[in-house]
């Protein structure tokens, strides 16, 4: 039974709708990079919003859902993932002041 429940279209759809409905979350918040680059012929207006995605992929104990982004490490380390938590003092008390983008859209789906 709960292989029929797990592997079941519904169970897809579901996990496939909090999962977009998470990348929409992200989409929303996600900032635009407006700074300099290394190369002033290089622009990187949206990229870190264009690479976020959401889908849906059957594992062996059943559907798995997910959503985040594709960008290169520096649209992660600039708009991303941040730092967690720590026990170390830290200037930011251990949370990173940069926006968390993929945080804060899982954040809003778990209180929803």
């Amino acid at each position: 039974m709960f292989d029929e429940l797990a592997r079941g279209s519904g169970m897809r759809d579901l996990l496939k709708d909090r999962a977009d409905a998470g990348a929409t979350i992200a989409r929303s918040i996600a900032p635009q990079y407006s700074g300099p680059t290394y190369d002033p012929a290089v622009q990187r207006h949206g990229e870190y919003k264009a690479s976020l995605y959401s889908a849906a992929s059957m594992r062996p104990n059943g559907w798995r859902a997910e959503f985040g982004a594709t960008a290169a490490w520096w649209g992660q380390v600039e708009f991303g993932s941040g730092r967690p938590a720590t026990t170390q003092d830290r200037p930011q008390s251990g949370w990173s002041p940069k926006t968390r983008t993929l945080g804060r859209a899982l954040q809003s789906l778990r209180s929803a």
